[in-house]
């Protein structure tokens, strides 16, 4: 008895470290959902609707939508898939990511490896034959941007952030070319937009989570010494700079005075939060201006595309 006790427990034992034999189908499948990171996939697929729906010419093509957001989900799975492929070793140092599925041993690198390049590249092709080539070429750029610059400058610049923001504005940008928009003036004010609202949402989590970055040897800048000191001043310009931004597609005639107010209001509680979090550096301001972000993203698009939805008809 004691003997199977000391078994049992020496197989518990292993299982923490290497992937276990005997788990269900429907855990490997959590497993594989968690490698794609579904929370902000769906932020990803909604800036993606918003472009589409912003892009087009009044017709609602519900299946061009329908591959759209399907290709490109595939293309953001690839892209996280990579990225958690590429940090395992990272991962397993930082608390808030040493559960993810590779770190805890649930899925081996080879497999998440896998699921990446293919996840990625048959995203992209789908994108191509059902959709059109320049949103294809563009989720390609976005893919490689991510996967191969963004992924490894994190270990050697803060300029990581910067670099990664452009891969992150570009799904409102992929919305619109797949509802047959060209990379015009419009497109590039909501890659603007989006690419400057993440400054100060990313300069909130990094600074919540700076201690497991530093353990990791990330270089976000509030976990480098000689840089946390203008983590709230980047917040804070980013913010002040997307205020005038945000208000251009209301003067430009891609939506209206609604929208305008909307911009208005959101930006300026995202300013005022950023501006408390740069005074007093604490957890209390920086997940105010945390929440402040996920909250102004959402509205801004939905106000956007309900006016002009509206303008059209």
């Amino acid at each position: 008895m004691r003997s199977s006790t000391a078994q049992a427990s020496t197989y518990a034992s292993t299982e923490t470290v290497a992937i276990p034999l005997r788990r269900h189908w429907t855990d490997r499948i959590a497993d594989y959902v968690e490698i794609s990171k579904p929370r902000i996939s769906f932020f990803v697929l909604i800036s993606v609707a918003a472009g589409f729906l912003l892009g087009g010419s009044g017709e609602f093509q519900v299946w061009t939508l329908a591959n759209a957001l399907l290709g490109i989900a595939l293309v953001a799975t690839g892209s996280s898939a990579l990225n958690q492929y590429y940090e395992r070793d990272t991962d397993a140092r930082m608390e808030r990511t040493n559960s993810r599925p590779i770190p805890s041993g649930r899925l081996s690198a080879g497999e998440v490896l896998t699921m990446g390049l293919v996840s990625g590249i048959v995203g992209c092709v789908y994108l191509a034959l059902f959709v059109n080539l320049l949103t294809a070429a563009l989720a390609a750029a976005t893919y490689l941007a991510y996967t191969l610059i963004y992924t490894p400058l994190k270990r050697i610049s803060t300029v990581n952030t910067a670099v990664g923001a452009v891969p992150g504005a570009l799904p409102p940008v992929l919305g619109w070319t797949a509802a047959g928009g060209s990379l015009d003036f419009n497109a590039f004010m909501m890659f603007s937009i989006l690419y400057l609202w993440q400054f100060p949402h990313f300069m909130a989590i990094a600074w919540l989570y700076r201690d497991d970055y530093r353990r990791a040897g990330l270089k976000m800048i509030p976990a480098v010494e000689d840089r946390k000191q203008v983590t709230g001043f980047v917040a804070v310009g980013y913010a002040l700079a997307l205020l005038p931004v945000s208000l251009l597609p209301g003067q430009m005639g891609l939506a209206g005075d609604i929208y305008f107010v909307v911009a208005l209001v959101f930006g300026v509680i995202y300013l005022w939060t950023a501006v408390r979090f740069c005074k007093t550096e604490s957890v209390h301001t920086a997940r105010q201006l945390l929440l402040a972000s996920l909250a102004y993203l959402p509205a801004v698009w939905l106000a956007m595309v309900g006016e002009h939805l509206h303008l059209l008809n």
